[in-house]
């Protein structure tokens, strides 16, 4: 066998791998269920899925105000992705930018009356699409060492 069929050989067999198998079908479930999640929003709430979770942050608390630099941390986007996200949601009456006490350079998010209101029906929405593709199509004790898995999974990738 020469060089390049091994190679070939090797390849199909990585390719082929359990890893490989069992990461893309994590993968291809989370995009599919964002994607389902994204549109149902959408449709019945006129948000995005990135919107919705920009709101969870800013409604965990009574008058929860963050800066868009965390929000930025903690969606994954860069400083211009969440600046143009928040001209949206700002744009819609979702939310409101604020002067950051003490700092005259720093500007905190902050959910509007509306954006607290648009979420409560997106909170819904999301939970019928979570509770149908994400919870419903396991066993209570799968569902529960899925959800534990995943915290662990979740530990390991925050603590290196």
């Amino acid at each position: 066998m020469n060089a390049a069929n091994r190679d070939n050989d090797e390849a199909a067999r990585a390719a082929g791998s359990r890893l490989v198998h069992d990461f893309g079908l994590l993968i291809k479930a989370a995009t599919r269920l964002e994607q389902r999640i994204d549109t149902a929003l959408r449709k019945e709430c006129g948000l995005s899925h990135t919107m919705f979770e920009v709101l969870i942050r800013l409604c965990r608390r009574p008058d929860e105000q963050v800066s868009q630099r965390r929000l930025a941390d903690d969606l994954t986007l860069t400083s211009s992705g969440v600046t143009r996200l928040i001209d949206r949601m700002e744009g819609a009456g979702l939310v409101r930018r604020v002067p950051a006490p003490g700092d005259r350079r720093s500007v905190l998010v902050e959910s509007t009356d509306h954006g607290r209101t648009v979420f409560l029906r997106a909170a819904a929405v999301h939970a019928q699409v979570v509770e149908r593709y994400f919870v419903a199509p396991l066993d209570p004790d799968d569902y529960g060492r899925l959800t534990g898995s995943l915290g662990a999974i979740d530990k390991a990738l925050r603590d290196t």
